[in-house]
């Protein structure tokens, strides 16, 4: 009875077991001896990391992240995917894919749930990916100081997380800061640059709508004096982190054509599809010169996802941004992706297409699954549109800060203690006081 009961705890009753076909029986029929065509990796190791991001930038084709293993379920299926479906499909990866800039594996929210809700160890995850994927580079996201946690830790505490993780396989590490506080990214960016062998790709968070005449400040101004010292911090490359897929084309447009104006530095964008355009803002971003973008296998797309791969890799075919990744390559890999997505349906979030409401809420594309879910553990799934409401209302309140972890997460945990207390923002504003405020609001 104590494991029924653990299992309820931790898995919840999700109804009935989904009919599965097994992810494996999906696989290319192709061989796996020998060892995979030469790509991102060996190129990183022969230029060094000054020279790899220098010839990312000289490069036409568009250079392309993919991100299935580890944003696309983080923000499709609550970071659940085991280690086992990962490294199944990562020898085929390698050997269908080796054009890829990348391979986001590691990061986020992979460490956390891994531990507390997967029973793994994050660390064999990312040595099973290493031996799966020998030619193609391994990105992991990195919150600053906050490394993979969600509190700022000692700078020796980043220093040596940097370096093991270096030693064990990441070859790019994405850097940011919630708040866009590069000081706060210092410490990373400088361990990152320590290793001599890895890349410090380095984030500006970008929230709002630079386009807007309204826009006081998260202005194109605003972005360029961030990105002054975040190139000025010693970045190799220079990314762009839309958290909520707020970055509409036009915005792409003038904002990347801004940055490669001033920088001499790769421009790599990030987004998140829930309203469902952004492959029109990843185009965009690439008609101005971006240098990379991320994007997901097609089954694992969309929504608070990144853009579909295929989608993208069929729209710069034959064309001077061509990405060189083979179109029936990257399809051949979705059978796999859409089998081991139907094995973790109970993990879905609840999104079943896209939304416009993201434009209001700026709700994080991952965060809107697990908002939901803790949404029915607080019993209110039925209010659901009133805590997104909520969500833009508690933001205004703390200022509009850019969202993403952990001040996405302060943001949501207010939200839902006022829709969850039936309070309005007014009479929180009024006597915040009387109000038991979460430990994350708090501080």
């Amino acid at each position: 009875i104590m494991s029924w009961l653990a299992d309820v705890t931790v898995n919840k009753p999700h109804g009935e077991n989904p009919i599965t076909v097994a992810p494996s029986s999906k696989l290319p029929a192709l061989s796996l001896r020998g060892t995979p065509p030469p790509g991102s990796r060996q190129r990183l190791q022969e230029l060094g990391p000054a020279g790899f991001a220098a010839a990312l930038r000289e490069q036409k084709a568009l250079a392309v992240t993919e991100t299935t293993f580890r944003d696309a379920h983080q923000s499709l299926l609550a970071t659940r995917v085991r280690t086992r479906d990962l490294a199944t499909v990562a020898p085929y990866v390698a050997r269908l894919t080796p054009q890829l800039l990348s391979v986001e594996a590691w990061g986020g929210a992979t460490y956390d749930v891994a531990l507390r809700f997967l029973g793994e160890d994050p660390w064999e995850r990312l040595d099973a990916l290493r031996d799966a994927l020998p030619n193609v580079a391994i990105q992991m996201l990195l919150r600053g100081r906050n490394t993979v946690g969600y509190t700022p830790y000692p700078t020796r505490v980043t220093d040596a997380f940097v370096r093991e993780a270096a030693a064990s396989g990441v070859d790019i590490f994405r850097i940011f800061d919630a708040l866009n506080d590069v000081s706060q990214m210092r410490p990373a960016i400088d361990a990152v640059l320590g290793t001599g062998t890895s890349v410090a790709e380095v984030a500006l968070c970008y929230t709002g709508d630079l386009l807007d005449p309204a826009e006081d400040l998260y202005t194109l101004d605003y972005y360029l004096r961030l990105a002054d010292q975040i190139v000025g911090a010693g970045a190799h490359i220079l990314a762009i982190k839309d958290m909520a897929g707020l970055l509409r084309p036009g915005a792409a447009t003038r904002l990347v054509t801004a940055l490669r104006e001033r920088f001499d530095v790769p421009v790599h964008v990030h987004t998140h599809d829930t309203a469902g355009g952004q492959l029109a803002t990843l185009l965009a971003a690439s008609a101005a010169g971006a240098d990379a973008v991320d994007a997901a296998a097609a089954p694992m797309a969309g929504t608070t996802s990144q853009p579909s791969l295929s989608a993208l890799v069929a729209a710069l075919a034959h064309t001077e941004r061509d990405t060189g990744l083979s179109l029936p390559a990257v399809a051949d890999l979705e059978p796999y992706w859409e089998a081991m997505r139907h094995l973790y349906r109970p993990f879905e979030s609840g999104l079943p297409g896209p939304t416009g409401r993201v434009y209001t809420h700026e709700i994080p594309g991952g965060q809107l699954s697990n908002l939901r879910q803790q949404a029915i553990a607080l019993g209110l799934a039925d209010d659901f549109e009133l805590i997104e409401d909520m969500y833009a209302a508690a933001n205004d309140i703390l200022g509009r800060v850019p969202k993403v972890t952990p001040s996405s997460k302060v943001v949501g945990d207010l939200a839902l203690h006022l829709v969850g207390s039936g309070a309005s923002t007014e009479e929180f504003k009024d006597n915040p006081a009387k109000f038991d405020i979460p430990d994350s609001v708090v501080g």
